[in-house]
């Protein structure tokens, strides 16, 4: 096997030391390894990369674990070329686990090129992920606590959400804090409807009639309200965070911010704002990372996987990919669907109706991604494909034949009689096939 590199590392990282080997040329042609562990404070970081400077090393690898790689990461990235590998494709021989085994293991295999790089987004990329995927979480969080509203609600007897659309509104506030405040009159409640909600005092007294709105309520409705008012504030911060940084320089250098990109992934159907820069936040702007649309879609686990064996094609199951890159998908798959007469559309149905919805979706959110990998790549706007009239007179050709068949199986006679806008159109004479 040849030797791809001359001064290798390897780190086999935990959360207060790190187990380091690098392997060096040494007298006779011989191999030499160091082996040395570091603390993971700063400081021990920093006598690490010095240690790894002085040795002459270039190149350096380490596991994926959990989340204790990144400081190490962080520290090395300006100095060496890093590979961050999957720790499920470099394990070591069972029963010979030890710290400085895997050290060693991970450096002999970096040594003859056997490792393979997960891709690490560059730094302005992983600083947008990070607010993008914090405002994800306050966003649920906050749909959780509007949900626990509801409920607390419906165990005083308010059937607020009844009439209001949202209870979380102008009107909706107003109410529930004059309920904390200690009124419960429910005409005064009523009162305090604005806009097209006062068209409605009606409904609203009915709904706050006989109220069972003690101190325990007003302490639990209270608090979350509080919560929500705080989200809404975190929210709000992170939203304006966010804008500043797509204005700023991106992976691709000052000459293409983040905002260039965001626009292009908004003028896909059912792509909004947040969704844009959700997507944007996980994979950056430079497509040129990854060598076809195929790469991109497999690293994204929006493909179907490989199991063959004996010659025989085995489960095709999609695998398990990036979760936050998943949810993001999914959500501009289904708004694309939603699309009245939109590409997306037409497809979701058309595979909908064969496969059902799992696997449409499924197509969508590929087909959403693979569209992307070329807008960012050439940077073009979206252009959505056009019907070609063949295309749509065979579709209705085919549809035609199908449900002839359909009707001869169940027993009637079909006649096709052209109609005044030259289209044929299928009246049955229902006889019974004798």
């Amino acid at each position: 096997m040849d030797q791809v590199l001359e001064r290798p590392a390897a780190l086999d990282v935990h959360k207060a030391q790190v187990t380091a080997c690098v392997r060096t040329p040494g007298e006779g042609g011989q191999r030499r390894q160091e082996v040395r562990e570091f603390k993971t404070t700063v400081r021990g970081l920093l006598a690490l990369r010095d240690w790894l400077a002085g040795l002459g090393v270039t190149t350096v690898a380490m596991e994926a674990t959990g989340v204790y790689w990144r400081p190490v990461w962080a520290i090395l990235e300006d100095d060496f070329e890093l590979l961050l590998c999957n720790a499920a494709h470099v394990k070591n021989v069972p029963g010979r686990k030890t710290d400085i085994s895997d050290a060693v293991w991970l450096c002999q295999l970096l040594e003859f090129g056997l490792l393979k790089a997960s891709f690490v987004a560059p730094k302005p990329v992983r600083e947008l992920r990070e607010l993008t995927r914090r405002r994800r979480t306050l966003v649920r969080e906050r749909a959780q606590e509007a949900n626990r509203l509801h409920k607390t609600l419906e165990d005083t007897g308010i059937k607020l959400d009844c009439v209001a659309t949202d209870i979380l509104g102008v009107s909706g506030r107003l109410m529930l804090d004059a309920l904390i405040a200690g009124q419960r009159d429910p005409q005064a409640l009523a009162g305090l409807a604005k806009g097209r909600l006062r068209a409605k005092t009606a409904d609203l007294q009915e709904a706050m009639e006989g109220v069972r709105f003690g101190a325990q309520n007003a302490l639990l409705i209270g608090g979350i309200l509080r919560h929500i008012d705080f989200l809404d504030a975190e929210i709000a911060a992170l939203g304006d965070a966010i804008q500043e940084h797509l204005a700023g320089e991106s992976d691709q250098g000052p000459g293409r911010p983040f905002e260039l990109a965001v626009r292009l992934a908004c003028s896909l159907d059912g792509i909004q704002q947040r969704t844009a820069e959700m997507l944007i936040g996980e994979f950056g702007t430079d497509m040129t990372r990854f060598p076809s649309d195929a790469h991109f879609a497999s690293w994204a686990a929006q493909c179907p996987g490989n199991h063959q064996s004996a010659g025989k094609r085995r489960s095709g199951r999609t695998r398990k990919g990036p979760k936050w890159l998943d949810g993001a998908l999914h959500d501009a798959a289904m708004g694309a669907i939603r699309v009245k007469d939109g590409h997306f559309a037409r497809k979701y149905r058309r595979i909908k109706a064969r496969s059902g919805h799992k696997i449409a979706i499924g197509a969508i959110k590929h087909a959403i991604l693979i569209a992307l990998y070329h807008m960012l790549k050439n940077g073009e706007l979206y252009r959505p494909p056009i019907v070609h009239p063949d295309a749509e007179r065979k579709q209705q050709e085919r549809t035609t034949k199908r449900l002839i068949a359909q009707l001869e199986r169940l027993g009637h006679r079909v006649t096709l009689q052209p109609t005044s806008t030259a289209t044929a159109t299928a009246t049955t004479e229902a006889v019974a096939a004798a």
